[in-house]
Parts: structure tokens; C-alpha cells; sequence
């Protein structure tokens, strides 16, 4: 499949705002690419997120691949129950974040993103993960990829695959995705 035949919703993450990073210059860059917009990035509410996903993909016009980083990746789980599954070709997750850990982020472990779901998804998936991102073990990525269905791509040491930790452009990123989308069918 190529990227111009499909509707990519990137789904973000928690704090999101930062236009350098890879997600961000992919909405910029791809015409098909589209942000897809919460309202709370700093106290992240379940239902929200799931209505504004779900909403999204009922809106796409064209077959539906799912991009998500971090929380975003961990909400396409959650999404999967809600999902018009026919519009949808597959998810292509990077860097989850581990919500079922506590203290993941400060002074905010009263959340409903927990427990993470361990479902199979019903379309292909892939997962890039980092060896040494602060928000996940590399251990608990590979539990998430083996129960999600996922091909796992080892990142090496790449922090939590942002900005922040030296991932602006992100071009190993851009190459996997296509090489991703190649395989999908249409």
C-alpha cells in the first residue's frame, strides 16, 4: 500500500506540543497524514481519547493506517473494541509508554489508561521499541508486541524515541513505516 492511499491518524502523546518532533513533521510532510487533536494533552482522560480516535477513523476517506507514540500507541489498544474494523489496515506503534507502572508520570497515577490491553489486534502491527527508554522497559515492550500480534523492530538505545531524546526527524523511523506500509494491502 502506498502512504498516498491511505488515511494516517497519528495518534499522540501525553504533553504533546512539540512541532520538531517526528510525528509532528510527519503530519507536515504527508499529505495523507493527519494529527489526531484532544483537547487535554496534560490530563489525558480515556473516553476523550477513545471518542476522538474512533471518531477519526469513521471519518477517513480512504483505508485507515493507525500511527501511535507513546500513550498514543497505548490508546490504539484501547480503541481496538471501538473500531469500524473494515476501515482499517493496520497500526504502527512506536515507543509505547507503560501506564500500568506507577509514577510514570509525577503526581499523576490516578488515570484510566491501566490496565494496558493485551488483546491480539486484528490487523498487522508493528512496534519500534528502545532498549533504554525511560518510560518502559525494553522487557514489557516485548510482552506488549507478543500479545498485540506485533513485529517488534529493536530500536538499539534510543530513549524514548522523541526529541528529547535526539529523534527530531527521525529518518530510520520514516524508512520502517514505509517499508511497513509496503506490506499492507490496500
Amino acid at each position: 500500500m502506498k502512504i498516498s492511499e491511505a488515511s494516517l491518524l497519528l495518534s499522540t502523546c501525553y504533553g504533546w506540543g512539540d512541532d520538531d518532533h517526528w510525528m509532528a513533521r510527519w503530519s507536515r510532510q504527508m499529505k495523507s497524514a493527519q494529527l489526531v487533536e484532544h483537547n487535554d494533552y496534560l490530563r489525558p482522560k480515556k473516553e476523550d481519547w477513545l471518542g476522538d480516535l474512533v471518531l477519526a477513523v469513521e471519518n477517513a476517506d480512504k483505508p485507515v493506517v493507525l500511527v501511535g507514540h507513546s500513550l498514543g500507541a497505548v490508546l490504539i489498544a484501547h480503541a481496538i473494541p471501538f473500531l469500524p474494523l473494515e476501515n482499517v489496515r493496520g497500526a504502527f506503534l512506536v515507543a509505547p509508554s507503560d501506564w500500568e507502572r506507577e509514577g510514570l508520570i509525577e503526581g499523576f497515577d490516578d488515570h484510566d489508561f491501566k490496565p494496558i490491553p493485551r488483546e491480539k489486534f486484528p490487523f498487522p502491527v508493528q512496534m519500534v521499541a528502545s532498549r533504554n527508554d525511560e518510560t518502559i522497559t525494553f522487557e514489557k515492550s516485548q510482552e506488549l508486541a507478543t500479545a498485540w500480534g506485533a513485529a517488534l523492530i529493536d530500536a538499539g538505545e534510543a530513549g524514548h524515541i522523541s526529541v528529547k531524546s535526539g529523534q527530531g526527524p527521525w529518518p530510520e523511523g520514516l524508512t520502517a513505516f514505509a517499508l511497513f506500509m509496503k506490506s499492507l494491502s490496500a
